[in-house]
């Protein structure tokens, strides 16, 4: 499998063929512009990746287009924390997702559903 950079100015995500194949078929589904990352306080461990469809940039978005078809809008509020993350879509059992490979989180809850970043 091959996984592609883009680093535009500050921001480096990544998005596995896989992820940028479903990111595609949301977004065509939806008729939206892209995606919106973000991260929001919650859970046990204090984090969780928030992905929404973007109908409309604001002026807190950092865009970064995966592909022609593909954007990925960056909360500015939550680049420093998701700065070099690999976004993969999987299959795990009967359920399918998209799973964020951070380096920057230095913990999980048990269950995946947050994470940790030291300040």
């Amino acid at each position: 499998m091959s996984v592609q950079t883009y680093m535009p100015g500050d921001v480096s995500i990544r998005m596995t063929p896989s992820a940028e194949s479903q990111a595609r078929k949301e977004i065509k589904r939806e008729a939206a512009r892209g995606l919106r990352l973000a991260v929001k306080p919650s859970g046990c461990s204090g984090f969780m990746y928030v992905l929404d469809y973007v109908r409309g940039e604001t002026a807190d978005d950092k865009p970064i287009a995966i592909a022609d078809d593909v954007t990925l809008f960056i909360d500015s509020k939550s680049v420093s924390v998701v700065n070099g993350t690999e976004i993969d879509y999987v299959t795990e059992g009967v359920n399918s997702f998209f799973k964020f490979r951070n380096p920057n989180a230095t913990g999980e809850c048990g269950c995946g559903e947050s994470f940790t970043v030291n300040a």
